[in-house]
């Protein structure tokens, strides 16, 4: 595994936080679709410098299924 920090994956601009996202902005987190991989980066958005996960498009499409039925 390597580390792999925020700039390195996605410019800022593509970076957005979800509509659910707290007012505050206090406890977010942002993605960036990486289509040039078929991959996400997810980030938080208080650090973001910092480190990135990076799953598979298809993944992050099953995570966003499951929590949308909760």
């Amino acid at each position: 595994m390597t580390h792999r920090i925020a700039p390195d994956i996605a410019p800022e601009r593509a970076w957005f936080k979800s509509s659910y996202s707290e007012a505050n902005g206090t406890a977010c987190v942002e993605i960036a679709h990486l289509p040039d991989i078929a991959q996400v980066g997810i980030r938080d958005s208080k650090d973001k410098g910092g480190p990135v996960l990076v799953v598979t498009a298809g993944a992050w499409a099953e995570f966003v299924a499951a929590v949308r039925t909760v």
